[in-house]
């Protein structure tokens, strides 16, 4: 009977899923079920075939499969035009044929999911997963199909095979966690949002206005992404499983390899695990360290986006990483700035700026439309340095005050809850339940007045 129920509740999750995901366009639906069942067919066919060669053919079947349609869906029209722009710089001009196509939501993401049960399968360090149902839901699960976190086979499939109650104490971290990624999503990303497009749009702006637009979209991507995943993880929670954690505070590293241990830690790990690691790691000297890490973060930066912009992105990561490297400070525990103290050293304090200052600077890139747009954003940002009038103008205007007060807020209960595993999940448990109610009902009620700032998530482009 609990196998029937288990059997049941899975089936009724993956209809579900793919109801949420058919919501956004059905066309593509039918390109998720067939790259689901490219991947199922795959493992089990590696495994019966008994041939290392044919299991070889079905291996690079699947990569090349998934990958092709990667590169078209994403990365076709990148290519052409790079192409012939380069061909121009040596007298020949073409005019390359683009394909006029939609990039599907979360194509990246689940595109990922299969890679990696494909090559676990490979390298025998899975079995095959003989149930479709279940390795459906594995790619499918709606909280994680459209911007991640990039789950594991050998993470999230058990947890689809083991039967799950109601957990009543599960579900309220969940919701806790929910409203924790609206609160980022709607009262922290939008927000900002709608400053940093103001700002990146207008030409007229120099100085500290551009410098504050780019902090602003640091807080924005933060608060974008990590909401989403905090929903999601939360919405995975009351269904009774535990996704892979994807944010854990980078704001406060204090380096910029600490940074990428705590920003995306799904895709972070993935690239370690399926490209790093395979390259070679950490072996070999210095200059294999030094090559692996800038391949990682390139191909992390083309990972985001068909653009030279996340290309220099991933560059100047990797740039920033290297005294990590070279001189083999790079820590290798999670340990928390300031552990055990509310307030950090005043060496903590400068690690953490400057840290942050990197990943803002970096970020430039990252939410210009162009390189040219890019340097002459940064260009800019040093011409009337110290006038602040506009900037005065823009934060009277449209409600940067409040929004700056928001910002505040966040970074505090980010800060008193970071040695926790998640911020809002934990803080206030230990408060008396009244004064915890009022604190989730004044989360509620912010929500609700910065609600009207309605922007697109930042990573279902990707």
């Amino acid at each position: 009977m609990a196998n029937k129920n288990l059997k049941t509740q899975n089936i009724l999750i993956l209809v579900a899923s793919y109801f949420f995901y058919s919501c956004w366009d059905w066309r593509f639906l039918f390109l998720l079920m067939f790259s689901t069942f490219l991947d199922y067919f795959t493992g089990l066919k590696m495994v019966e075939s008994g041939k290392i060669s044919q299991k070889k053919i079905w291996f690079w079947l699947s990569i090349i499969v998934n990958l092709g349609f990667l590169g078209i869906f994403k990365y076709y029209n990148f290519f052409a035009l790079s192409f012939a722009s380069f061909t121009s710089l040596l007298g020949f001009k073409i005019h390359p044929t683009l394909l006029d196509i939609i990039l599907p939501v979360g194509i990246s993401f689940y595109t990922f999911h299969g890679l990696s049960y494909v090559i676990d399968i490979y390298y025998d360090r899975i079995k095959p997963e003989k149930d479709f149902v279940d390795y459906a839901l594995f790619v499918s699960f709606f909280p994680l199909l459209v911007a991640g976190p990039i789950e594991r086979a050998t993470h999230l499939l058990p947890q689809i095979k083991k039967p799950r109650v109601f957990d009543f104490e599960k579900a309220k971290d969940g919701m806790r966690q929910i409203l924790w990624g609206l609160f980022k999503k709607v009262v922290i990303a939008d927000q900002c949002a709608e400053l940093v497009n103001i700002i990146y749009a207008d030409e007229k702006y120099t100085g500290i206005t551009l410098i504050f637009g780019a902090i602003l979209f640091s807080f924005q991507i933060y608060g974008d992404f990590s909401g989403y995943s905090d929903m999601a993880l939360g919405t995975a929670r009351l269904f009774g499983f535990e996704l892979l954690r994807n944010f854990s505070f980078p704001y406060f590293s204090r380096d910029i390899a600490e940074f990428w241990r705590r920003w995306h830690i799904s895709l972070s790990s993935w690239f370690k695990d399926y490209l790093y690691i395979p390259l070679g790691g950490s072996k070999g000297g210095t200059w294999y360290r030094v090559r692996n890490t800038f391949i990682i973060f390139l191909v992390s930066g083309f990972w985001h986006g068909a653009n030279w912009t996340f290309i220099v992105w991933g560059f100047l990561n990797a740039l920033f990483i290297m005294p990590s490297i070279l001189f083999k400070t790079n820590r290798n525990n999670l340990d928390i700035v300031a552990q055990g103290r509310i307030i950090p050293s005043f060496r903590e304090l400068i690690s953490v700026v400057i840290t942050f200052g990197l990943s803002t600077f970096a970020w430039i890139f990252f939410r210009a439309e162009s390189l040219p747009k890019a340097i002459h954003f940064i260009e800019k940002m040093f011409v009337n340095i110290t006038e602040s009038n506009t900037l005065k103008g823009i934060i009277t205007n449209h409600s940067g005050n409040r929004l700056i007060l928001y910002i505040i807020f966040f970074f505090t209960i980010e800060w008193l809850g970071r040695e926790n595993n998640y911020a809002i999940q934990k803080l206030g448990i230990k408060w008396h339940k009244s004064l915890r109610w009022a604190f989730y009902y004044l989360i509620l009620i912010i929500i609700f007045f910065a609600r009207d700032s309605k922007q697109e998530f930042i990573y279902f482009q990707f």
